[in-house]
């Protein structure tokens, strides 16, 4: 099981960036996909996830500007993150795991984004 996160990069404050998730070995159809992110000397955090069912919920700090989509067909997850602010600023990980049988729990790696003010 392989998930490969990327579309990171540098980015002014107010602008966008869209992550993806690629997933091979697993199905994001059945799973739950999070983003979560790591600023520098700071815990990991949540921030955006989807259910299988399609239900979604972001952290406080990202509502209305971030948005995390899928799309099975492809099996990837997005995440959509609008008007950046400089606090925005870390290293962003998707994590596919799945609650009922077959249980499982990935990490991909990190994507960094910086929001330079």
């Amino acid at each position: 099981v392989q998930l490969q996160a990327s579309g990171g990069g540098l980015v002014q404050a107010g602008g966008s960036l869209r992550l993806s998730c690629a997933a091979s070995g697993i199905m994001f159809s059945i799973s739950v996909v999070s983003w979560y992110r790591q600023a520098p000397g700071k815990q990991r955090q949540l921030v955006a996830a989807i259910t299988s069912d399609g239900s979604t919920m972001y952290a406080d700090s990202v509502k209305g500007r971030f948005t995390i989509s899928r799309d099975n067909g492809k099996n990837m997850v997005y995440l959509q993150m609008n008007s950046l602010k400089p606090e925005d600023t870390a290293v962003y990980y998707c994590k596919a795991e799945r609650w009922t049988l077959p249980k499982y729990d990935y990490w991909g790696q990190g994507t960094l984004v910086t929001v330079s003010s």
